[in-house]
């Protein structure tokens, strides 16, 4: 891995000693750093843009013999079917082309993308295009893998070492903010009436564009400027003697570490998906009692009044969960970090989980479930983000290339997959009430903190070691 090579003694700049509020920043680090802030501030306020609109617009779309719940938690399986090959080609292109360029390609992809889904919504060309809303929600959901999981694979990157773990907090809370301020703009843009809940998509496209720019402003200065590399050396490294989707997961599979870490990501999205669609069906419940009591009727008037019902509730979760994201990053995740290492970031949000879904499953109701899922999630987006990030700091280039993509992409979904499974296994055949399936959930979390123990132990054996680990 890189060494840390800033000047411990060169003064620090205005900026740089604002940026010491978050976390430790030395000299030559404060604009890298604050580019690298703003280019993901940029990234995740798009995906809150589309987010809220991604539920909505499920919630309308019908398909024979399912119920909505069951729909949303289906779709969520079929896109790690997708990603099986995606993550393939994904790696391929990795080991063509130069980081610069790969992010740059697959953002304009995903900007062309929100042009054609915005012609498509309901409503506009047609009043609601069989499949589209299915589709909308595959995409959404593989763009939020893969935008942000490149921004995530790029700073690992660029900040190896001993210089991540001090930086990567402080880009987190970046991540925080910009979804933060996204949900906050997509509430108050809908409930003001400027624009119709479609337009997002349109909005979306501009934050998008301009992290573009910064991705390849940090990537051209290096970690503390006047750093530049020559193309090639910037090329995602490739792992000799293996093809590319094989070779990711074989890695995954042969070595301890990262066996562990893909444990972790198919169980905490595992539980958190279950939650997800836990808190969809009483939400979509509670709705159609509210078209009881207003007396609705109709077709288009409820599925309007379902949509919009339905991407209200989400704008304003949203901006909840990523506000109390937004507070926990900047205060608590580099001084939980510093102070109580790998383990006090990574154990917390199963701690929450456990603590969650036992309340849910005694008070299943739709204000205890709202605020169960504030806490888990804000926790998920900030202190556990950050445990994300750091977890690779011993790894090589090549894990961080190969796998780390694979992980947050492939092994991500599989949680979704296992979670319509659940859905499938839980309302289809058992008739499971909500709050039996919230116990499914406080299981899982026994799981998911025996195998994130593993990834604390073996963690600090490999920082000790002080080499990255061992392809082997």
């Amino acid at each position: 891995m890189d060494a840390d090579i800033t000047p411990a003694r060169e003064p620090l700049s205005v900026l740089e000693r604002g940026l010491r509020l978050f976390t430790d920043v030395r000299s030559g680090e404060g604009l890298t750093g604050i580019v690298m802030f703003a280019d993901v501030f940029l990234i995740l306020c798009a995906y809150y843009f589309v987010k809220a609109l991604r539920d909505g617009w499920i919630a309308v779309s019908e398909v024979a013999g399912l119920s909505q719940v069951e729909l949303k938690a289906y779709t969520s399986f079929a896109q790690s079917l997708l990603l099986c090959g995606i993550v393939a080609i994904y790696a391929r292109l990795s080991a063509r082309w130069p980081r610069r360029t790969l992010i740059t390609r697959v953002t304009l992809v995903c900007i062309s993308n929100l042009v054609l889904f915005w012609l498509l919504q309901p409503g506009f060309l047609f009043t609601n295009l069989p499949g589209a809303g299915v589709a909308f929600y595959l995409w959404v959901g593989m763009f939020g893998v893969f935008v942000v999981a490149q921004f995530w694979t790029f700073a690992a990157d660029l900040y190896a070492g001993e210089r991540g773990r001090r930086l990567l907090p402080l880009i987190a809370v970046g991540a925080t903010g910009g979804a933060a301020f996204g949900s906050f703009l997509t509430q108050h843009l809908l409930r003001s009436g400027l624009v119709e809940s479609g337009m997002l998509l349109l909005i979306a496209i501009v934050p998008l564009a301009g992290s573009i720019l910064l991705t390849r402003l940090a990537d051209a200065r290096g970690p503390v400027g006047g750093m530049r590399v020559e193309r090639t050396a910037r090329r995602a490294p490739a792992v000799s003697g293996a093809p590319a989707g094989a070779g990711a997961l074989d890695l995954i599979f042969r070595h301890r570490y990262l066996a562990a870490v893909a444990t972790v990501a198919l169980l905490t999205n595992w539980v958190n998906t279950n939650g997800e669609n836990l808190l969809f069906r009483v939400l979509q419940e509670t709705l159609r009692d509210d078209v009881a009591a207003r007396g609705l009727t109709g077709t288009v008037a409820v599925r309007a009044f379902v949509r919009e019902g339905t991407t209200a509730f989400y704008g304003n979760y949203f901006f909840w969960v990523n506000l109390c994201a937004l507070l926990a990053q900047a205060l608590l995740a580099s001084r939980l970090l510093r102070l109580g290492g790998i383990g006090a970031v990574l154990l917390l949000l199963p701690i929450i989980s456990l603590i969650s879904y036992s309340t849910m499953a005694v008070l299943p109701v739709l204000g205890v479930v709202r605020v169960t899922k504030i806490a888990e999630n804000a926790t998920n987006y900030s202190i556990d983000n950050t445990a994300r990030q750091v977890i690779w700091l011993p790894t090589t280039t090549e894990m961080k290339y190969w796998t780390k993509p694979a992980i947050d992409s492939l092994f991500l979904r599989l949680g979704d997959g296992m979670a319509a499974l659940t859905i499938l296994v839980g309302l289809q055949l058992l008739h499971l009430p909500t709050r039996h399936l919230a116990l499914v959930n406080v299981a899982l979390v026994g799981c998911w903190l025996s195998a994130a123990v593993v990834i604390v132990l073996e963690y600090r054996r490999l920082m000790r070691a002080g080499t990255p680990a061992a392809i082997a």
